[in-house]
């Protein structure tokens, strides 16, 4: 009896012990994925020397989407930075941002252009273990900025005042205001070489370095902006173009610091002696992929210009409520233009190494997550946009300007999280063309006269125009997918 006893104990104790042995485990297992977690976290941060072509797609695009993420945040935050203290000067000054901002798209759709360029044929190298020539199309995609960037620069410098008084602006306001932009477009060099340098970088998978390059640039700009704008300390008060020197001299700095890193040489990729020349041929072929990469952003960013003058017939406070309204969208969509140029450096690096179906996961994975990201900042903008709205302004006829492009531009943010990945997977794999021709259809054909005949004809005024963005970008998301099932950008060769 004794026996059975203890058998009945020792089976009826039993089930006590499982639940405490898996309680213990649970927690356990729990502690190992956060320290997992966190080590991922920090293995992005400090840039990781894995190879990309191969082992686990959602690792990968972890790896390259933290800090490419991270940089773009930071890259949104000179706009930010820029129209939180020109704010504080008036509606007419925000107003000035707000038109810069549109005419110098051509420069960011020259910039855009060569970076796609770059990181297409800079991650294609990598995944053809040929680091030399990697470092060959670096040398020859700064050459070609450097080669833009000066013209551009002079003309755009000299001719500055006379553009803004074709966009609209008054006669008073480009007298007060029009030192801000000669010397962004006399300083656009800055923009270029930031541009191009951080995506080579992120082609050879050393996305941690763009990120740092953009965490100095970045921190130069916020604490110099109001030291040259209300002329604190030692430091001249400048008003209005204060901001745009302060952003030049941050992006400045930034980019002699990827000169640097670009010389000492990163886990993936070095520029050394050899390298510092010419090639003819591959310059052309680079030529070649961001001309039209460049005709694909110029479209695009120049349908804001359009849209900028449609806003522009109904006043300053309404083109200044646009401007913050879009500075706003901006610092909410550019993180996520991290995820969608990892998600180019995984396609053009396995399409490099011969795996177009990891090309394809790995972009339909980014799309998912970008869904999610943007879903949630979406969400957060319609419900707050009048307090967001009110960080930038007091003056309430801007500020219901703001409010109400917040808020609908918004409403597409999860049409354009799959948009903004399947835009750059073409660009990764080395087919810009694909995208340009959405661009011209979705933006010029459709978004710009969508947007006129909704302010003016339906009297809708503004709001029509954010409306017409919210549907021009959603219908591009829509005509990507279909285009992307259909698997041409496959067969590209950079």
């Amino acid at each position: 009896m004794d026996e059975r006893l203890t058998v009945e104990g020792a089976a009826g104790a039993a089930p006590a012990v499982a639940p405490a042995a898996e309680g213990a485990a649970a927690p356990a297992a729990g502690t190992a994925q956060r320290a997992g977690l966190l080590a991922s976290i920090g293995e992005a941060l400090r840039g990781s020397h894995r190879d990309y072509t191969t082992g686990s797609i959602p690792r990968a695009i972890f790896l390259l989407a933290v800090p490419m993420v991270i940089e773009m945040a930071m890259e949104s935050l000179f706009a930010v930075a820029d129209v939180f203290w020109v704010s504080r000067l008036g509606a007419d000054a925000v107003a000035i941002v707000g038109l810069t901002e549109s005419m110098i798209s051509l420069v960011y759709a020259v910039a855009f252009g060569l970076a796609m360029a770059a990181t297409a044929t800079v991650a294609r190298r990598i995944g053809e273990k040929d680091p030399d020539g990697a470092a060959v199309a670096a040398v020859q995609t700064i050459a070609l900025g450097l080669l833009v960037a000066l013209p551009l620069g002079v003309v755009g410098a000299l001719t500055a005042r006379p553009l803004l008084g074709l966009m609209g602006a008054g006669a008073e306001t480009i007298e007060a205001c029009g030192g801000y932009t000669a010397v962004m477009f006399g300083g656009n060099a800055t923009i270029l070489l930031l541009f191009l340098i951080n995506a080579v970088f992120r082609g050879a998978g050393d996305a941690a370095v763009a990120m740092r390059t953009l965490w100095l640039a970045n921190g130069l700009n916020i604490v110099l902006d109001p030291c040259f704008i209300f002329g604190w300390g030692p430091f001249p008060e400048l008003g209005v173009t204060g901001a745009a020197v302060a952003t030049n001299l941050g992006r400045g700095i930034g980019v002699l610091y990827l000169l640097r890193q670009l010389a000492k040489g990163s886990s993936h990729l070095a520029v050394r002696r050899e390298h510092l020349c010419i090639v003819p041929e591959r310059l052309l072929g680079i030529l070649r992929l961001s001309g039209t990469a460049m005709f694909q952003m110029v479209i695009s960013t120049t349908s804001w210009i359009g849209l900028v003058r449609v806003i522009a017939d109904f006043g300053s406070a309404a083109l200044a409520g646009y401007t913050i309204g879009i500075r706003v969208v901006i610092f909410g969509l550019l993180p996520s233009w991290g995820m969608s140029n990892a998600a180019a450096t995984m396609v053009g690096q396995s399409l490099g190494a011969g795996k177009p179906e990891r090309a394809e996961r790995s972009v339909w994975l980014a799309c998912f997550y970008n869904f999610v990201f943007l879903g949630l900042v979406g969400a957060t903008f319609v419900s707050a946009a009048p307090l967001i709205v009110s960080a930038f302004t007091r003056d309430p006829a801007v500020a219901a300007f703001g409010v109400d492009c917040l808020r609908i531009v918004s409403y597409g943010f999860l049409f354009y999280a799959y948009g903004m990945v399947l835009t750059q997977a073409f660009n990764g794999a080395g087919d810009p063309w694909t995208p340009t021709w959405i661009n011209f259809g979705c933006f010029w054909l459709f978004e710009i006269p969508l947007a006129w005949v909704l302010a003016q004809e339906f009297a809708l005024g503004p709001r029509g125009v954010f409306v017409a963005i919210a549907v021009a970008f959603s219908t591009y998301a829509v005509v990507g997918a279909w285009l992307f099932k259909r698997g041409r950008w496959k067969s590209r060769k950079v």
